[in-house]
């Protein structure tokens, strides 16, 4: 029996969404393939645990490291994880918890192992591979976009593409919410064009100058996306990337996010 790793409520969200199996052969079926929520479990366990693949005890019902790596390559290719995303700041939404007043930018490195694509030497850790991964939350915390690039790439770069790219939230009756009113960010994102195009877009940019005085004060409205970078590194399989392949770590990003989303969904259950 599979180790039950996901409840029930979220992954009646997520079975919709993921692709039709392939059509089985009915002369020669062959042996049934592992099933859906156990590869699930076995993403997960991995993702919290960052074990790896070949290390995923298969007595516990997950299934192979390479199944389970397949599928979590097959959902990212079907855009399982972004439309997951979506549907739960769409449901925070409509529970009146998300807060599109004030954003908040930032970005944190990671160490690559064997680097691989969107990787590049990081500054900060001399010259080592490493990722970046460039996180949007809202006022209250809750993680917008996310965006993987290398560690060499310089933050203000991903500024626009995280607000560009932003699922357009539903939730309620109306138009859908896709740009906050306001954008706080340090120093690392300084720059008059960026503030112009911010602007443009009708958001009001509230970004530190560099060379200033440290004691801008905007921590106090910046620190929800460090916190959500804490939620994010939670997850073993995000403190150090060990995927060669880009798109296999966007997808632990992108799942990572989903998961945040519906931590703070289900914290506004009532307990009795």
């Amino acid at each position: 029996m599979c180790a039950a790793i996901i409840d029930d409520d979220l992954w009646t969200l997520i079975e919709p969404l993921l692709p039709a199996p392939k059509p089985r052969r009915k002369k020669y079926p062959g042996r049934l393939p592992v099933s859906n929520r156990a590869a699930l479990n076995g993403i997960l366990f991995v993702f919290k645990t960052g074990i790896r693949w070949r290390d995923l005890p298969i007595e516990l019902g997950f299934g192979s490291g390479v199944t389970c790596w397949r599928r979590l390559r097959d959902w990212q290719d079907a855009d399982v994880w972004n439309q997951l995303h979506a549907l739960l700041l769409a449901k925070l939404r409509e529970a009146g918890q998300l807060d599109f007043s004030r954003a908040a930018v930032d970005s944190s490195s990671v160490r690559a192992i064997g680097a691989g694509g969107k990787t590049g030497p990081n500054p900060t850790d001399r010259a080592r591979p490493g990722s970046k991964h460039h996180i949007l939350v809202d006022a209250n915390g809750v993680p917008l976009n996310a965006i993987l690039t290398g560690a060499n790439c310089n933050d203000v770069t991903q500024l626009l593409p995280l607000i560009d790219t932003i699922t357009p939230i539903r939730g309620v009756r109306g138009r859908p919410q896709h740009k906050p009113r306001v954008i706080y960010a340090d120093r690392g994102y300084d720059s008059d064009a960026h503030r112009r195009c911010l602007r443009h877009r009708g958001i009001r940019p509230i970004i530190a100058r560099r060379r200033t005085e440290h004691g801008s004060g905007l921590g106090k409205f910046r620190w929800v996306v460090e916190r959500t970078h804490a939620w994010l590194h939670n997850f073993r399989r995000l403190r150090i990337r060990f995927e060669r392949r880009a798109d296999i770590h966007e997808a632990f990003l992108k799942l990572g996010c989903a998961l945040v989303c519906w931590n703070i969904f289900r914290s506004m259950e009532p307990s009795f």
